[in-house]
């Protein structure tokens, strides 16, 4: 499969996921410059300019990021990202997640998500997701995914290791809890 495969667009009532473009990078930042965002990160700082812009041009090169837009506002909200295909072993992951504060707690995480699970979930059984052991507020809203907890590690963030937890959600749990929400 080529790389712009884990690149659609996709949609919903509350949120449009379409590929991100060079020419979002003012307004992905307006989101991603609230310190806040990223007090229970590891990479804390990536509010910073000169940090952020090494994260867009990250996520540019991967050619599997989105921007999440509120479809009621037309405005970039967040972006997410498929990462670490491994179709042999039917997985793949989604993470470098982040939201607009002013949508936390509410349904726009589980929207955007959804549409990334439903996506894959056509050609994959398994999903990862790896959240720092600190980043609280990312385990609270993947859990309500219905994934399940499983290892924990150390993973190498700008050369420093942090202790990251792998949660797993398997197409079998998320078709049977399909339709829950949105």
């Amino acid at each position: 499969m080529n790389r712009s495969f884990w690149q659609p667009t996709l949609e919903n009532e509350l949120v449009l996921l379409r590929p991100l473009k060079s020419d979002d990078y003012d307004g992905l930042y307006q989101v991603a410059s609230d310190p806040l965002l990223w007090e229970q990160h590891p990479s804390f700082d990536r509010y910073k300019p000169e940090v952020f812009k090494l994260f867009f041009e990250e996520a540019l090169v991967s050619g599997n990021s989105f921007v999440v837009i509120d479809k009621k506002t037309h405005t970039i909200i967040g972006s997410s990202r498929y990462y670490d295909f491994d179709l042999e072993n039917g997985l793949v992951k989604i993470g470098y997640s982040f939201l607009d504060r002013n949508y936390w707690g509410g349904n726009y995480n589980f929207a955007h998500k959804k549409l990334l699970l439903d996506y894959a979930f056509q050609f994959v059984d398994r999903v990862i997701f790896e959240i720092g052991e600190t980043n609280f507020r990312s385990q609270k809203g993947t859990g309500k995914l219905g994934v399940e907890k499983g290892a924990h590690f150390m993973l190498d963030v700008k050369g420093e290791k942090f202790p990251y937890i792998t949660y797993i959600l398997t197409k079998e749990k998320w078709e049977s809890q399909a339709g829950r929400r949105i």
